[in-house]
């Protein structure tokens, strides 16, 4: 049942908006902030430290972590889009130290999938970005206004999307990669790779963003060997990997990690 006033169990109050609706079965910690017009349902969690602005919607079987901050007109842990939703009781896990900001979409898993869509650490997600059902996304990425995951997409750490990027379901975007405004993905993007355009094309690879990382540059060169063969030398994907396996910088742990997102790409590369 909704109640228009959270009392918590322990001595001391949460700084909730009396105007927000929370069930009484829901698990908000005795720090959290809540602004006015809120509604979090039944099987929600929500961790220490976390601000949830104004207006924002949280549902479902939703466990939120420490320190997130989400802001007005967030919709998170709804049920998802997919027709073969039938209510079942999946979930949305979020970590600790993401930013959800206004309008942005976040929804809850599938049977068909692993039932979870899951949310990593220190993510910005800018006004009206989407994360479809069953998505899996890591830790340190940025996603610009409007950028938008389809149903089980797999984001690495480190990764940029810009604005109106949209992501295919199924796809892969591997750490360190960076995708342009307007970018329309369809294959997967391997790591430390640049795309841009609709559809979209490889256009290197983020060399600058490494240095500021203080990567080494021999670590850098052998990563610029190691795309040319992928990407410049006209050979098929399979004889550049192959020329990449049997060549003298298959052992460095940056160029091993790079190989092994294309070998694992279910749906193909981007080129």
């Amino acid at each position: 049942m909704l109640c228009n006033y959270y009392v918590c169990r322990q001595e001391n109050i949460v700084a909730i908006h009396p105007t927000t609706l929370i069930d009484s079965n829901a698990e908000i910690d005795s720090d959290v902030e809540i602004g006015p017009f809120c509604v979090i349902g039944p099987n929600v969690k929500i961790g220490a430290g976390s601000i949830i602005k104004s207006h924002v919607v949280i549902n479902g079987h939703t466990t939120i972590g420490r320190n997130n901050e989400i802001y007005q007109f967030a919709s998170v842990g709804e049920a998802n889009q997919d027709k073969k939703y039938k209510g079942e009781p999946t979930q949305l896990v979020i970590g600790d130290n993401n930013v959800i900001r206004e309008n942005a979409t976040i929804h809850r898993g599938t049977i068909q999938d692993k039932g979870v869509t899951v949310i990593g650490n220190h993510n910005l997600f800018m006004a009206s970005t989407h994360v479809g059902h069953d998505c899996v996304v890591g830790d340190h990425n940025i996603f610009a206004n409007f950028a938008a995951l389809a149903g089980h997409v797999f984001v690495g750490d480190n990764v940029i999307l810009g604005g109106y990027a949209g992501i295919h379901q199924f796809c892969q975007v591997n750490s360190f990669s960076m995708c342009g405004m307007g970018s329309m993905v369809s294959k997967d993007i391997p790591r430390y790779v640049m795309v841009s355009g609709s559809p979209a094309k490889a256009h290197g690879m983020n060399f600058e963003g490494m240095r500021r990382r203080g990567v080494p540059a021999d670590i850098i060169k052998a990563l610029r060997k190691a795309y040319k063969a992928i990407y410049l030398k006209g050979l098929t994907l399979e004889s550049a990997l192959v020329e990449l396996e049997q060549g003298d910088i298959a052992h460095i742990p940056d160029v091993s990690e790079f190989i092994l997102s294309i070998r694992h790409s279910k749906r193909g590369i981007v080129r």
